[in-house]
């Protein structure tokens, strides 16, 4: 056996020449014999299942691992902030060595210590490499999902980007999102005209939640330069996947951003990866965390999404593994297209829990040697009853099974390890310098310093007495004194100041020019230079 499969042996990938494999767990007394989980069916999809300190987090470590050690790239999030570990070696001086070398005699494991090849992201460029996407990546389902918007409000935020498009205005940042809402409103009777009816009312309430998000610091969510999605499917000199590890630590505080950022990830790879059928490995393995986030008070239409992406994604060679405490977090069209299975504890406290415990045993295939139900409610930490597709794809056996133990850290690395581990990194500086170029921002702005050019140039000349015309003065109640020029003599009157008067903009005016004619007759007054000021001069001043 030559050095690479003796490596891949003890990193628990077996069947090295025939149908590799993901060794998981084994048995003991009164337990079945070894799971693994076949690298060919490792883009079928999984779960990993059970309530709160059972052992999910193991699982999650040890299949990273397996996956990293067969040449597959993974991507996972880090919630809780012990996940670390996987980037440092596990240690025979520790506490756990003792209990680990046990569990490894028992269920014929050979297990070796190691470090595993990792680079760390972080949403606030913390804890890792800043990652980004741009508003228009995000597009409007997305974004009104991260938002909370009402159906209607969700109905304009399409009709803003739809004129983004048409406008030539890109969506970078959250400013151009927000310069690109004052531009609507400034326009909504002429974009009402041409898409629909844009109330004021929706604007506000979408700019509202923009601030909301942007308090909660989603606004270092949205810029350049976005995140490259292959910089996720690297593999180190070895040929080693490399374990992309998300913070989410803090991320988790605003749960509706987190879940909505990792649903954007898998569908920017759904629309960007190459169908390859189903290849002997996957390309990537993405663990959802905390997956029930996902699906809390989601619309129809984005449940549907994911369903479409979790039906299609596997072959472009993508596996999806979510985690959650029950099973039944999951919607059920989901649930049954996730083909490998490691189910840890489930209480039973009420009847509720109850009802959980026999629909989440009912969908395994019934092993005559135990009841399921009864091995879900009974399996201590670190077990889990477990089934994985077997050749065909068919589904394996339920069996009682007892997780190996990782070969990396378990738990956190020192701070001092991370910073380390983030400057060695391949993508070191690609990400660290955020991109500000001319976008929908800094047009519009542009198109209103130009309104206002045109517009004080225009009052200028309106204000130059003439022969025959003349020259008012406002007075102090509203009322003006007109001293008129013609032929040397002059008069003086004093009547009412005449109204302003506008005109509608043209049917065949673009929305551009009727924008910057609004913009020329508010500027026209003192009193339309103060308005311009209120509206534009803190968003529009910005530089």
């Amino acid at each position: 056996m030559d050095e690479t499969s003796v490596r891949l042996l003890c990193e628990g990938v077996t069947g090295v020449s025939d149908d590799p494999s993901i060794f998981v767990g084994g048995g003991g007394e009164g337990y079945g014999a070894a799971q693994n989980l076949l690298l060919k069916y490792g883009n079928r999809h999984g779960l990993i299942a059970g309530a709160t300190g059972t052992g999910k987090t193991v699982t999650l470590q040890i299949l990273a691992e397996g996956f990293s050690a067969a040449g597959v790239p993974v991507f996972l999030s880090d919630v809780k902030g012990d996940l670390s570990g996987i980037g440092a070696s596990g240690s025979a001086e520790g506490k756990l060595h003792e209990p680990f070398m046990k569990r490894a005699a028992t269920i014929g494991l050979d297990l070796h210590y190691r470090a595993f090849p990792v680079t760390f992201w972080d949403l606030f460029g913390q804890q890792g490499h800043p990652v980004r996407a741009t508003v228009a990546e995000m597009g409007p389902l997305l974004l009104s999902r991260l938002l909370e918007l009402t159906e209607p409000q969700e109905g304009v935020l399409n009709v803003a980007f739809r004129l983004a498009d048409e406008e030539e205005l890109p969506l970078l940042d959250m400013k151009d999102l927000q310069a690109l809402l004052v531009y609507v409103g400034e326009n909504a009777e002429a974009i009402s005209t041409r898409y629909g009816l844009v109330a004021t009312s929706s604007i506000g309430a979408i700019q509202r939640r923009l601030l909301v998000l942007e308090n909660e610091g989603g606004a270092q969510l949205f810029g350049e330069p976005a995140l490259d999605l292959a910089d996720l499917m690297l593999t180190d000199a070895n040929g080693m996947g490399r374990i992309n590890i998300l913070a989410a630590d803090k991320l988790m505080n605003s749960p509706r951003m987190y879940a909505t950022f990792l649903l954007w990830m898998l569908s920017e790879l759904f629309e960007t990866l190459p169908e390859i059928g189903d290849p002997d490995k996957p390309k990537l393995v993405f663990f959802f965390d905390e997956a029930h986030l996902l699906f809390n008070d989601a619309p129809k239409a984005l449940v549907q999404k994911v369903e479409q992406v979790a039906r299609l994604i596997r072959s472009k060679g993508v596996g999806i593994y979510f985690i959650t405490q029950n099973p039944a977090d999951v919607p059920e069209n989901i649930l049954g297209q996730l083909g490998n299975r490691v189910q840890h504890a489930l209480r039973a406290f009420t009847a509720r829990d109850q009802k959980a415990l026999r629909m989440a045993a009912e969908t395994y295939r019934d092993n005559p040697r135990f009841q399921t139900e009864d091995a879900i409610r009974d399996v201590g930490t670190g077990e889990a009853v477990t089934s994985f597709l077997e050749r065909k794809g068919i589904p394996g056996i339920v069996e009682r099974t007892l997780i190996r133990p990782p070969s990396s850290q378990l738990g956190p690395i020192d701070p001092s390890l991370r910073a380390q581990l983030i400057v060695s990194s391949p993508l070191k500086g690609k990400y660290d310098t955020p991109i500000d170029r001319d976008s929908a921002y800094e047009r519009l702005r542009a198109k209103a310093h130009k309104a206002a050019a045109e517009a004080a140039r225009a009052e200028e000349k309106s204000t130059l007495p003439q022969h025959g015309e003349t020259d008012a003065r406002d007075d102090e109640d509203g009322f003006y004194r007109g001293r008129r020029y013609d032929g040397g003599t002059t008069s003086s009157t004093r009547k009412k100041a005449p109204q302003n008067t506008t005109t509608r903009a043209s049917r065949s005016d673009s929305i551009g020019e009727a924008f910057a004619k609004s913009f020329a007759r508010q500027l026209g007054t003192k009193s339309g230079q103060a308005i311009v000021r209120g509206v534009l001069g803190s968003l529009f001043k910005r530089s």
